[in-house]
């Protein structure tokens, strides 16, 4: 066993690839996707190291040509989840044990593959199987999920550093053990950096993994899992079983075994699982940790001095890009009515800039959304938004699902700020403004805070210092990631650790040491050097 006290590199943020006209990365990237476009695969369980194959099916497809299939992929029921329960915890005696900078070597060799020969992989498989153009699949498949592989061993580091003090002839101490039984990872398919910390952050902690990810990015995840196994991390300590909810989370769930889920997904199959794990918690063997970040009706509101070029240009991008499919997209703004007709302007123009299609066309600036299922559910917004007396469409408002899931950024402009759009999340290319009276800023800033269930992100526009102080002030708990002058997208790990409150999560903040303690359990050890002999103390010695 080594005796140095070792030191994690300090992580710096990953650099983001331009893939600009003529760059020297742009030419590999773009035949790694022609390849993997020109290939159907197989893709089994991953279960203790072994490729698992069930026969029940599904395909993957590329959501901007629903017709094209990138690979068949098996779905686990109710015996591979057994059978991954098992692997799990025949791996966790080892894995649980084996000292934290080996399992920091993982991990950092995960970030180096990945910022190497796997970073053509990865991108292409967010363009293909999520339509990502190739910027939001370079910030996320690259970027961001290099960054959580980085910068969680040096944050575990500092997490061991944090020790009781001691008193005189006694020594204290704290040590960190993994949670017994396995983490329940739960993986969306709008982003692979989350992909891939949900089940690597517990892991890295000592504990092993049941990883379903979501159906809608299977193809994602496989490579995602042939990484991890690239990397070192020995069969069992992560387990890939996609599968319906129904089918791996009931069995996952009613296991004595849970000890803690990670989840990323809508508020109401989190709350879901939440009941369930209530209703069982006699059965188990350890109070499951459960750690969620759920959904979003991320704002942005804008005070009477703001800039209004930087406002609208923040509105496009943080609604549109990558079709609004983020849980910190920009989906409902409060514009003044004085700064309304320049902004209305520039944000006109700008989306009438915009180009939609396959993201191999690097001049797209957006692609399809995810699926047929919330294409429809997208486009109902749209519709109800239409059919209302209370809103109209300043732009977009149109789809088409011929090829693939394309639905034109739409810009809805409303006169109710308890507008449908303005409460409930949609999760697409959906922006809805309601345009208050500059006297009304109070009783605007209070519609911001109260009109939304969520409280992921938002942001604030203000050229007025004091004016920005008092807004971020009121809108305290109304987000848990807030931005000054900028779009509520785009969170960096080390940076903005991200997270939000009330239904939005449990605000444990991913891209910090926070997330890494839920999956660690302390042990307090006393060494006394000197113990008493006897059982009396000095008080006693005379009435």
């Amino acid at each position: 066993m080594p005796n140095g006290i070792v030191s994690i590199p300090t992580p710096v943020n990953e650099p983001i690839t331009s893939f600009a006209p003529g760059s020297p990365e742009k030419a590999p990237l773009k035949a790694r996707v022609r390849e993997m476009l020109a290939e159907e695969i197989e893709i089994p369980l991953i279960i203790g190291g072994k490729e698992v194959r069930t026969g029940n099916t599904a395909k993957a497809v590329c959501p901007h040509d629903h017709n094209h299939v990138l690979g068949t992929y098996h779905k686990a029921g109710e015996k591979e989840v057994q059978m991954a329960i098992d692997a799990s915890q025949a791996a966790w005696g080892e894995w649980s044990e084996m000292p934290w900078e080996h399992r920091s070597a993982v991990m950092l060799r995960a970030a180096e593959l990945l910022a190497g020969p796997w970073r053509d992989t990865m991108n292409a498989a967010c363009m293909l199987n999520q339509s990502k153009t190739v910027f939001q699949a370079e910030i996320d498949a690259a970027c961001e999920l290099i960054d959580f592989f980085r910068f969680n061993p040096h944050y575990m580091r500092f997490l061991f550093e944090q020790q009781p003090a001691s008193g005189e002839g006694h020594w204290n101490y704290v040590e960190y053990r993994a949670l017994e039984g396995f983490v329940f990872a739960v993986t969306p398919f709008n982003f692979a950096s989350i992909a891939g910390n949900l089940q690597t952050a517990p892991a890295l902690m000592g504990n092993t993994v049941l990883w379903k990810p979501a159906s809608s990015a299977v193809f994602t995840g496989h490579y995602l899992m042939k990484l991890f196994e690239a990397a070192g991390f020995p069969p069992g300590v992560i387990n890939f079983i996609p599968g319906s909810g129904g089918q791996v989370g009931n069995p996952v769930m009613a296991s004595p075994h849970l000890a803690g889920v990670h989840f990323t997904g809508s508020t109401p199959v989190f709350q879901g699982m939440w009941k369930t794990i209530g209703t069982n918690i006699a059965s188990y063997k350890t109070y499951p940790r459960i750690v969620g970040e759920t959904g979003g009706k991320d704002f942005v509101f804008a005070h009477p001095s703001a800039d209004s070029e930087a406002l609208a240009t923040a509105l496009v991008r943080g609604a549109f890009e990558y079709q609004g499919q983020k849980c910190s997209a920009a989906s409902r703004a409060y514009i003044p009515s004085s700064l309304w007709p320049a902004v209305k302007d520039s944000i006109l123009a700008q989306v009438g800039e915009i180009k939609m299609g396959d993201p191999m066309d690097f001049r797209n600036f957006m692609g399809a959304v995810i699926d047929g299922p919330a294409f429809t559910t997208i486009t109902n917004y749209i519709q109800h938004a239409k059919d209302a007396s209370d809103a109209s469409i300043l732009c977009g408002g149109e789809w088409d699902d011929s090829k693939g899931y394309f639905i034109q950024p739409t810009v809805v402009l409303t006169t109710n700020p308890r507008f449908k759009l303005m409460e409930e999340e949609i999760f697409g290319p959906v922006l809805t403004i309601y345009v208050y009276d500059d006297g009304d800023l109070e009783e605007t800033l209070e519609l911001c805070d109260t009109t939304s269930i969520y409280a992921l992100t938002g942001a604030i526009f203000s050229e007025d210092r004091g004016a920005a102080v008092k807004m971020a002030g009121r809108l305290r708990h109304a987000a848990g990631n807030f931005y000054i002058n900028d779009k509520p997208t785009g969170a960096v790990v080390g940076q903005q650790p991200f997270g939000g409150s009330r239904a939005s999560g449990t605000n444990d903040k991913a891209g910090s040491f926070l997330n890494l303690v839920r999956w660690t359990s302390q042990r307090t050890i006393k060494e006394t050097f000197v113990p008493p002999k006897h059982f009396s103390y000095p008080f006693m010695g005379e009435e």
